[in-house]
């Protein structure tokens, strides 16, 4: 009991320290804008014009011919499309890498070539296969986290301790039980790393891909907004990609929680 409570005092101490890093943060962007002028409000906006512009965003297409919530789903759409295409194919490939040693010599030459380029150096060669629509970013979205999960993944199962593998052995475990129930339960912490990586991973390779290539989402908005000079929209487009990409992290968190006990 004593315990939960400890638990629950220190979590309201750091929740407000959250609060007041954030507070001290606006505070201080406020006052170099509007109380003392460091910045001229037409290159760096106060947070005021900034939430201001960030509701108006919300029934506002001009100038970029969409509202705020548009540009985020279509966003989201297309990261997601590439992040579970990444994971569906790169957790199961890094854990195979892992623990059969064919696949690990046959795939890895391959992968050692493509890791080291980044998702975005895809992007002109999308482009040509697919166009600026849907497929050519998620497929540059994909790479990138296909690379982070395959890691992840490969590295958890390699750091199975071998005792826990030699238990189950004597206990006359097949290999195949030997994966299932020791490699990859020790490995979740890892595997979950790796898709909270590859969700980062996946944001950035969508902006980068928007801002190139795009008629809609919170890159080409921020684009648009460059191109124009209207620096509060580009800054509600950069806030718009840290709250959206918190809360999915957050939900990875949440799910991460389910598979895993956490004392």
């Amino acid at each position: 009991m004593k315990n939960n409570m400890r638990k629950k005092a220190a979590a309201r101490k750091y929740a407000l320290l959250s609060v007041c890093s954030v507070c001290c943060f606006l505070l201080i962007w406020q006052f170099s804008t509007d109380v003392f002028h460091f910045f001229d409000p037409t290159t760096l906006p106060s947070p005021v014009t900034v939430l201001q512009t960030f509701f108006d965003k919300f029934t506002n297409t001009k100038p970029d011919g969409a509202t705020l919530q548009v540009h985020t789903l279509e966003s989201m759409k297309v990261a997601l499309s590439g992040y579970f295409i990444g994971v569906v194919i790169g957790v199961p490939l890094g854990i195979a890498m892992a623990w059969f040693k064919p696949v690990d010599y046959f795939v890895t030459p391959l992968f050692d070539l493509l890791r080291p380029v980044p998702g975005i150096a895809w992007l002109p060669v999308m482009i040509v296969l697919f166009g600026i629509g849907l497929l050519s970013k998620a497929m540059v979205i994909f790479l990138s986290a296909f690379i982070a999960c395959v890691i992840n993944s490969y590295s958890g199962i390699k750091h199975t301790k071998p005792v826990h593998l030699w238990v189950g052995q004597t206990f006359g475990a097949s290999n195949l039980q030997l994966l299932f129930k020791i490699a990859i339960p020790t490995a979740l912490p890892m595997i979950f790393t790796g898709l909270k990586v590859a969700l980062g991973a996946s944001w950035n390779a969508l902006i980068a891909a928007e801002l190139l290539a795009a008629t809609k989402g919170l890159g080409f908005m921020i684009n648009q907004a460059r191109g124009i000079y209207r620096p509060d929209i580009i800054l509600v487009g950069m806030i718009t990609v840290g709250i959206t990409g918190a809360v999915l992290g957050w939900i990875i968190e949440r799910i991460q929680r389910i598979f895993i006990k956490q004392e």
